[in-house]
């Protein structure tokens, strides 16, 4: 993934940033808790495609 083109990418639902997880080849919005995957070295920065993130466990933790 080219980090100048992660530096110009935001994240459809929030506008906020997004982090490049090699491991997995996604984008991952932390604000939206979604993670948008890399195909082909193409990112699908569609909500649809997104895969949706675990809920924060700290929070998670919190609210009980």
């Amino acid at each position: 993934m080219d980090h100048r083109l992660l530096d110009l990418l935001v994240c459809p639902v929030t506008k906020g940033p997004l982090t490049y997880d090699k491991a997995r080849q996604e984008l991952v919005s932390e604000a939206a808790r979604l993670a948008y995957p890399i195909r082909d070295g193409i990112p699908v920065m569609l909500e649809s495609e997104a895969r949706r993130l675990d809920p924060d466990p700290v929070a998670r933790d919190a609210a009980a």
